[in-house]
């Protein structure tokens, strides 16, 4: 599976900069901003707000750790790895 790069423009704290991800991150950051009814601008802002290293890399860290405390969380409603396995492939119906 080739991974492609995508670099977007985004604003963060005032300043228009380039970010490069996987398709992949950014579906995962655009969900998670979604969820939280803010923008991606004001995502990535509170993200680099924090972060070490550059904006890409911690967007990346950032968007693996919301989805595995989602994991955790959802392990925690005592459902065993079957159990998770077939609500993972009903959702990606």
């Amino acid at each position: 599976m080739k991974s492609q790069i995508v670099k977007r423009s985004l604003v963060v704290a005032g300043h228009k900069t380039s970010v490069s991800l996987e398709e992949a991150f950014w579906m995962g950051l655009r969900e998670i901003a979604e969820e939280r009814r803010v923008t991606l601008s004001d995502l990535a802002g509170a993200i680099d707000s924090r972060r070490e290293g550059n904006l890409s890399s911690a967007i990346r860290l950032f968007v693996l750790d919301f989805y595995r405390n989602q994991l955790s969380d959802h392990k925690a409603g005592r459902q065993g790895p079957r159990e998770l396995m077939a609500a993972g492939a009903a959702s990606s119906v």
